[in-house]
């Protein structure tokens, strides 16, 4: 399924309502926001909560969200793309609340990257090296590798989503990375 051409009902009907009414400089924000972003905070939702229907409903949700606040964001606070993931991760920890479970990683978004026929072997290997590495993590260090390189986010933005200070997003980045470099090796 390509979920950059999918939305749900309750994005489409935000999006028809508001078209109907004009576009305002808000308006053309989120939209740019929404453009720029819906792929990756599908990827992280959907590696918190490993299902990807739930995944689909709470991305939607926290664009839901994100829309109906978008008056309310202070750039001096930081920037859209860490606003938009902390309503995004506040929504997948509430549905993994009402679940009552704990989020481990099951699938992984789409590796879109193409890999030449001779490197295919290789990367393969890598990849899979990567994922079982992964899957070993606690849910904490796979959020922060999700936050990190689903998200593209800078420390200081993965900083305000973890609500811990910059340094200590660097520290955890770094010591997540650590650990998953060592599975690697471990298992290659």
């Amino acid at each position: 399924m390509d979920h950059a051409l999918v939305r749900s009902e309750g994005v489409s009907e935000i999006l028809t309502a508001s078209e109907s009414r004009g576009r305002d400089a808000s308006w053309e924000r989120f939209e740019s926001l929404y453009r720029s972003s819906r792929d990756d905070v599908y990827a992280y939702v959907s590696t918190l909560l490993r299902d990807p229907a739930a995944a689909e409903d709470v991305t939607a949700l926290a664009f839901e969200r994100a829309y109906r606040r978008r008056r309310t964001f202070d750039r001096r606070r930081g920037e859209e793309r860490a606003w938009l993931f902390g309503i995004a991760r506040n929504a997948a920890l509430d549905e993994l609340r009402r679940r009552r479970r704990v989020a481990t990683l099951v699938t992984d978004p789409e590796d879109v990257v193409e890999v030449s026929e001779g490197d295919g072997a290789e990367v393969a290997l890598r990849r899979t090296a990567v994922q079982n590495a992964l899957a070993k993590l606690p849910a904490r260090e796979r959020e922060i590798v999700a936050l990190k390189f689903h998200a593209g986010m800078s420390n200081a933005e993965l900083a305000r989503v973890l609500g811990v200070s910059e340094s200590n997003a660097g520290t955890l980045v770094y010591r997540t990375m650590e650990k998953l470099r060592k599975a690697c090796n471990a298992t290659a």
